[in-house]
């Protein structure tokens, strides 16, 4: 299985909404564990990096490509 590749500032879709309903989380922190601000409410959450990639169903935008079109 291929790994999912994200970095610092990345907007990513998790498997399950965060309780204010959106699934769209900002990655802020990176290391052992994971910092993800959700965009909706931002709820900021650090979870172990193995269960983020485990619930990461995708990323949405990458932090690149928002540095590229300014």
């Amino acid at each position: 299985m291929e790994r999912k590749s994200f970095q610092l500032g990345d907007i990513v879709q998790m498997k399950k909404p965060h309780p204010c309903g959106t699934n769209e989380m900002e990655i802020i922190r990176m290391g052992m564990d994971i910092r993800i601000k959700c965009t909706g409410c931002q709820h900021s959450v650090l979870i172990p990096r193995a269960k983020f990639e485990k619930n990461l169903k995708k990323v949405i935008r990458s932090a690149d490509s928002t540095v590229e079109n300014n």
